[in-house]
C-alpha cells in the first residue's frame, strides 16, 4: 500500500514542524510532500503539483492573507483538513474541499481522528459542501471556543509572575522565541507561538501585523504610508524594528483600526 502523501500549509515554522512530527508519530508511513508558508507560495506549488499528493492540512490564516484565496487561484483537487480557531471561517472552510477541522492548539487525538475520517472517506468523492450539517458544525465550534486570555504566567528571575494581557503593548518573535513587551518597557518570554497567541488573544484588541509582530491597538500612536502600498505602524514603546503591514493586509488592518 502506498504511503499517504501530505501537504502542510502553515506560516509558523514551529507549528508546521510539530504537525509533521505528530503525523509521522501517528503513522510513520506518511510522506510530507512539502510545507508551504503563504498563499502566494501555495498557489505556485498547486499549479505545478500534478496531483502528486493525497491530503492537505491547511491553516486558515496565513501571513499574506486567508488560505481560501488559494482555491480562487489554484486547483486544489484533494481533500483538505483545516486548522482553525475561528468560528467565522467554519462554513467557508467546508465549501472548499473541507472534510474536517482541527482547533488549535491541536493534540494527538484530534489529528488522529481527522486522519481516521479521511481514511473512511477515501472511497467516496469529496464534494464542496457535501452533506454537512452547518448548524451542528457551528454549535460544535462554539462549544470548543476558548475564552480570551486575561494574563500570562511568565518567568522573572527565579520566579513565575502573572502578566496582565492589557499591559502588553506588542508581542515579538525572534529566533523561535516569543516575547511580550509591556507598556512600561519590560520584556518577558512567553511559552506560546505567535499562532497560538492569535487564538488566545482578543483580536478586536490585538492584530497580527506580520510574521514578527502582534500589536495592541491602544498603544498605536500613528500609521504611516510606506513603500509599495505598505503601511508602517508606530507604537509605544518603540520596537526593535519597523512594524510593516503588507499591501495585501493593509485593507484588513485599516478596517480593524476603524472599529
Amino acid at each position: 500500500m502506498s504511503s499517504l502523501r501530505v501537504v502542510i500549509i502553515e506560516d509558523e515554522p514551529v507549528s508546521a514542524r510539530n504537525l509533521a512530527h505528530l503525523l509521522n508519530k501517528l503513522d510513520d508511513s506518511i510522506a510530507i510532500k512539502t510545507i508551504l508558508g503563504s498563499v502566494e507560495e501555495s498557489v505556485k506549488w498547486f499549479n505545478n503539483a500534478e496531483n502528486n499528493f493525497d491530503l492537505v492540512f491547511m491553516d486558515i490564516r496565513l501571513a499574506d492573507g486567508l488560505s481560501f484565496d488559494i482555491f480562487k487561484l489554484a486547483n486544489v483537487s484533494k481533500p483538505v483538513i483545516f486548522v482553525t480557531a475561528y468560528n467565522d471561517y467554519a462554513i467557508q472552510a467546508f465549501k472548499n474541499n473541507g472534510i474536517d477541522y482541527i482547533l488549535k492548539p491541536f493534540d494527538d487525538e484530534e489529528v488522529e481522528q481527522a486522519l481516521r475520517k479521511f481514511n473512511n472517506l477515501t472511497s467516496m468523492p469529496v464534494k464542496s459542501g457535501g452533506n454537512l450539517n452547518y448548524e451542528q458544525l457551528i454549535n460544535q465550534l462554539n462549544e470548543n471556543a476558548r475564552p480570551y486570555k486575561k494574563s500570562f504566567l511568565v518567568h522573572f528571575r527565579d520566579k513565575l509572575i502573572p502578566l496582565e494581557t492589557e499591559k502588553i503593548a506588542w508581542f515579538y518573535t525572534a529566533n523561535e522565541l516569543v516575547y511580550a513587551h509591556t507598556i512600561d518597557s519590560r520584556q518577558y518570554i512567553v511559552d506560546f507561538t505567535m499562532e497560538q497567541l492569535e487564538q488566545q488573544l482578543d483580536m478586536n484588541r490585538f492584530f497580527r501585523a506580520n510574521r514578527q509582530f502582534i500589536v495592541n491597538r491602544k498603544e498605536i500612536t500613528e500609521v504611516a504610508f510606506y513603500f509599495n502600498g505598505r503601511l508602517v505602524v508606530k507604537i509605544k514603546p518603540e520596537p526593535p524594528e519597523n512594524i510593516i503591514i503588507s499591501k495585501a493586509r493593509s485593507p484588513e488592518f485599516k478596517s480593524w483600526m476603524n472599529k
